[in-house]
């Protein structure tokens, strides 16, 4: 018999559940498809033992150690399906040449750089190169969906094949990378994947477009006037592609349900109905930051930058969900680390209230308190959140943005795009110039390579010359 509680919510919540799914029959790891096989092996857990561990999280008057429920947490983290096989991914690093700034600053790059604490050791020694930073390659993930796009899909794709889902409902921009990557994965794991895109079908599809119209099921173009109101437009077009007998619900909202017990009662799929899920714009989910929490314990490793030095992550944000993943994990985890995110596409005061949501989501789910830890001493966020060196209207490519990206690429082997990384690029190089405290900046790389392609079609005459 299932366990329960006294105030009604559901004993098994998402950790759990997701254990228990990966681990209860053999059956369920073939639906994972040929990548499951190469993840590490994980010990047998029992489907009792994954319900008494769900009811220690719902229940905070069982747990009243903090660290203890951390560990349970992190315990059960590292022993989930996950898309991504391994965390892993190249780690390289950027040493600056020259003090003139860009674009004519000069790069060289170590392809194999020394990691783990004598690295750093090596680095503070007098007469050592300290204007360096370090370059996390997720964009070498998968050659079309890669960087923050595949790791907040990590853990989502792995629910969705346990619910079981028919078809997955999202949205994003023309050239919306996120879009691309849920058609790329869905489509290699049988799930039919729906996404409308803001804006005008382009005359040539190309770039991320093009991705997506090749992987995705079906694919709708939205007036922004319409795409302004994003939740009823997902809404209206699910219950559209579930029909009468079908079922729509949020990825959210699949947290703390008895998965087994659903399937069982519900039946989906057995006569041909359709079970549709709706993903937010960017994966902006509580499901996606424990793809994102992984990359950091994975980080984490004495092996790779260790938990003792500091370190500074620098990205790009769009969202703000793969800032917060990161500095959730660098919080659970006791790290002297802090996260910086480049903003993007809103206003600070924006990117906080989402932050304040992603983490009360997080907490309302796994039953964790997260510490009171800031970023920078004057807010109640664990981000630092600021604006680009050279600040824009989001979309806006400036002169000699492309021609920087141009450099850097020839001299590094590293693809940037204006719109995105170059932010984080930038900001990255300017902490390596003026690194405090020995910390360590460390760029992940979000992806997003293929904006190149619609960029050199709204911008042509950045790409018509080589100066």
């Amino acid at each position: 018999m299932a366990a329960e509680e006294d105030d009604g919510r559901p004993a098994a919540l998402l950790l759990p559940t997701l254990v228990r799914a990966a681990e209860e029959d053999d059956d369920d790891t073939d639906k994972l498809g040929d990548e499951s096989a190469t993840m590490r092996p994980r010990p047998p857990v029992g489907d009792r033992t994954c319900r008494f561990l769900g009811v220690l999280f719902a229940n905070r008057r069982i747990i009243r150690s903090f660290s203890f429920a951390i560990n349970l947490f992190l315990h059960l983290l590292r022993r989930l399906p996950w898309t991504i096989p391994s965390p892993s991914a190249p780690i390289h690093r950027v040493s600056l040449l020259s003090p003139s700034p860009q674009p004519h600053l000069s790069y060289s790059i170590d392809l194999r750089p020394d990691l783990g604490a004598d690295s750093y050791t090596k680095a503070s020694e007098p007469g050592a190169d300290s204007s360096s930073f370090f370059v996390l390659r997720d964009d070498l993930l998968h050659p079309l969906a890669n960087g923050n796009k595949a790791r907040k899909l990590d853990a989502l794709l792995p629910l969705l094949l346990r619910l079981p889902a028919t078809d997955l409902v999202t949205c994003g921009g023309c050239q919306s990378s996120h879009a691309a990557a849920v058609a790329v994965y869905c489509a290699k794991r049988g799930i039919r994947s729906h996404l409308l895109l803001r804006g005008e079908r382009p005359e040539v599809p190309t770039g991320y477009n093009l991705i997506s119209e090749m992987f995705g099921s079906s694919t709708v173009y939205v007036a922004r006037s319409a795409y302004i109101r994003r939740n009823e437009m997902l809404l209206e077009h699910a219950h559209g592609v579930a029909g009468a007998g079908g079922e729509v619900m949020w990825i959210d909202d699949i947290v703390g349900e008895d998965l087994g017990e659903m399937n069982s009662e519900r039946g989906i799929g057995e006569d041909g109905s359709r079970r549709v899920v709706i993903v937010n714009e960017g994966a902006a989910s509580s499901v996606a930051l424990l793809g994102v929490i992984r990359l950091v314990d994975y980080l984490a490793q004495a092996n790779i930058f260790g938990k003792e030095q500091k370190i500074r992550i620098v990205l790009d944000a769009g969202t703000g969900t793969t800032a917060v993943g990161l500095a959730l994990g660098v919080v659970l985890l006791g790290l002297p680390w802090k996260v910086t995110a480049v903003m993007l596409a809103d206003t600070v005061e924006r990117y906080k209230e989402r932050e304040k949501h992603l983490i009360s989501e997080f907490k309302r789910i796994h039953q964790i308190e997260i510490p009171q830890q800031t970023s920078s001493g004057d807010d109640d966020g664990i981000v630092q959140w600021v604006e680009r060196i050279h600040p824009r209207r989001f979309g806006k490519v400036l002169d000699g943005e492309i021609e920087a990206c141009r450099h850097i690429a020839r001299q590094t082997g590293i693809l940037l795009d204006p719109m995105y990384t170059l932010a984080a690029w930038e900001r990255a190089v300017s902490l390596a110039r003026d690194a405090e405290d020995d910390a360590k900046a460390v760029m992940l790389h979000t992806g997003g390579t293929l904006n190149m392609f619609g960029l050199a079609q709204r911008y042509r005459s950045h790409f018509s010359s080589d100066d």
